[in-house]
């Protein structure tokens, strides 16, 4: 009995290997190896094969063993880790584990890379086993697993090859366009062309012209008749592709099923082709014109020839366009602008566009003959009409830091301390030195020496001098704000700490109270700027109203800035409201006087023209 089992067992396997070595198809091959790993490694319940789709999105079930209609969604979870981790993952080793798990199972899991691209994971359901033999199956797993990269490369050296070969006929058929000037010359050439290319009896090559598509060039044909039913055939064909912006074949493929194909239909019947395709020629998101390619017989136009035939489409349309409009005279463009226009206002579907039309018309008076404010418009920064600096009083360490820029602070209130402990020990030592020395020189008074109380007298006094110099010290390791302001500058949070010298500028103060604005005016328009000028400012900040100001004074100093030069014009804020604050931005505008709205509007272009005239002229 067990020599038969294991004869059976060995016909399976021979099975088994022979599919594997046979297989015909991806699908094939990756159930057969599937098959394969299951037979070489004892006791698998069942087994499951993820591969990435086409479109890189998901993993997908690529085989499934025993019974493909067999559901193994329990085995997601391992594929997922060995996915999530790259790398191995058993579940149901581990006692936590045993819960998630069939009783008496194992599930491993071993992830497919290529070239470090995560390609898919094999997950096996094996009956327990100790972990020690496990190591033998993920290396079975793992020795199998060259023969699904070898796969997968191929496909994806089939895929590069299939790319390359796309875009060496694209670069082909573009150097054929470009190798004519004339539309005419270049569409002719690029139907024959294509014909041998795509494998077609005829192309044909239509280019939109007054709202209808218009044949240009057919394939092995110098001259044809355009009055004929044919060539009405393959207009119409052409049209169907340009109305649906998309690909259409007859007989339909899976890459354009669902489309409209009547004109193709129509076309095949009076042509007698057993094949139609027309692709639109696509220019800024625009169909531009068609190609259609007839087969009189042979296969029918399958999904690669499709997608060959279309992205040449998308990239030749560009260049047909531009030779159709530089094929056009230029009063013929004109002509056929106003034309154009003249028959859109004119449609009585439109009356829109008409009242649209008018009221342009009346803009352009409005603006002619009508009066307005010419303001001079520039970038506006506010700032404090004066800055205080605290700076450190002499050498020491922060130890308390309160504010930083931005904060609002009052008079009197601490900004930041230094460290004051060394100062205190000094204190307590010149206060020591101060009652000996005054002890002392009491002593010496009472022994009548008057050279040492001398001496003694100048000793305490320098005792003193010393205790006062460190109280001042002491007093001025707080520092104050000395008046109502907001912070511009200064931020000591993160150095605490941290030593500082004598003089360092710690915080930087603007009073709350006073300001001015600080216009930059281009030169261009600072010929129109006057001392008291008045104008108007409209913060970022403070968007929901507009503050007055006057000029108070223009330098002559200039700053360029994108490429232009920029004048520093300041200004003064009569009132002040609540909210404002040193370093906001906004627009600035200092109004002139009135002039022509078309003035105002074409000055700069005006001067511009000008300038560049007087340049040029010799």
């Amino acid at each position: 009995m067990q020599a038969v089992i294991e004869s059976s067992q060995s016909g399976q396997e021979s099975h088994t290997w022979a599919a594997f070595a046979s297989a015909p198809s991806r699908e094939a091959f990756c159930r057969a190896w599937l098959a394969v790993q299951c037979s070489v490694v004892p006791d698998v319940l069942a087994g499951l094969l993820l591969l990435r789709d086409e479109d890189g999105g998901s993993y997908v079930p690529a085989a499934v063993w025993p019974d493909a209609r067999k559901d193994l969604s329990y085995l997601t979870e391992t594929a997922q880790q060995a996915l999530s981790a790259r790398r191995a993952a058993v579940l149901g080793v581990a006692a936590a584990e045993r819960s998630r798990v069939a009783s008496g199972s194992v599930y491993v899991a071993f992830p497919v890379e290529v070239d470090a691209e995560l390609m898919g994971a094999v997950v096996l359901d094996l009956c327990a086993r100790p972990e020690g033999l496990l190591q033998g199956v993920l290396r079975q797993l793992l020795w199998g697993a060259g023969w699904l990269e070898a796969l997968l490369r191929r496909g994806r050296a089939r895929r590069d090859r299939e790319l390359l070969e796309r875009a060496a006929i694209g670069l082909d058929l573009t150097h054929c366009v470009h190798e004519h000037e004339a539309l005419d010359q270049a569409a002719l050439a690029l139907v024959n062309e294509f014909a041998d290319k795509a494998g077609a009896d005829r192309v044909s090559l239509g280019i939109e012209q007054r709202g209808r598509v218009r044949l240009r060039a057919i394939s092995r044909t110098a001259w044809f008749d355009r009055k004929t039913q044919l060539v009405e055939s393959i207009e119409n064909a052409m049209e169907e592709a340009m109305d649906q912006e998309a690909a259409v074949a007859y007989p339909p493929a899976d890459a354009v099923r669902g489309k409209v194909i009547v004109a193709q239909r129509d076309l095949a019947a009076r042509a007698g082709a057993a094949a139609v395709l027309s692709v639109p020629l696509m220019s800024r998101g625009l169909a531009v014109g068609a190609l259609t390619f007839e087969r009189n017989q042979g296969p029918a136009f399958d999904t690669a020839a499709i997608e060959l035939c279309r992205v040449v489409g998308e990239l030749l349309g560009p260049a047909l366009e531009a030779k159709a409009q530089a094929d056009r005279w230029l009063h013929g463009r004109a002509v056929d602008a106003l034309r154009k226009g003249w028959r859109v206002l004119s449609d009585p579907r439109r009356p829109a566009l008409k009242l649209a039309a008018l009221s342009i018309v009346a803009a352009f008076a409005f603006v002619a003959f009508v009066d307005g404010v010419f303001r001079i418009n520039g970038k506006t920064v506010v700032e404090g009409a004066m800055q205080r600096a605290a700076v450190a009083p002499f050498q020491g360490y922060i130890a308390e830091a309160l504010v930083r820029a931005g904060d609002t602070v009052r008079a009197g209130q601490l900004l930041a301390a230094l460290d004051d402990r060394d100062l205190r020990l000094e204190r307590v030592r010149w206060t020591s030195e101060k009652e000996q020395a005054d002890r002392k020189y009491r002593e010496a008074l009472a022994k009548h020496d008057r050279s040492g109380s001398r001496i003694l007298a100048a000793q305490l006094g320098q005792a003193e001098a010393q205790l006062a110099l460190t109280d001042e010290k002491l007093a001025r390791t707080r520092l104050v704000a000395p008046f109502d302001a907001v912070v511009v500058s200064g931020d000591l949070s993160q150095q605490l700490g941290a030593p500082v010298d004598q003089g360092k500028v710690l915080f930087e103060l603007a009073p709350l109270d006073a300001y001015r604005v600080i216009l930059q005016v281009d030169e261009r328009d600072i010929s129109y700027v006057q001392l008291g000028q008045s104008g108007e400012l409209a913060l970022t900040g403070l968007t929901g109203a507009t503050l007055p100001f006057k000029v108070k004074a223009i330098t002559s100093v200039s700053t360029p800035q994108e490429g232009r030069n920029f004048f520093r014009v300041e200004a003064h804020i009569a009132e002040v409201p609540v909210g404002v604050r040193p370093g906001m931005e906004g627009v600035g505008k200092i109004a002139v006087g009135e002039r022509s709205l078309a003035w105002i509007w074409t000055r700069n272009f005006v001067n511009w023209v000008r300038i560049s005239l007087w340049a040029w002229m010799p």
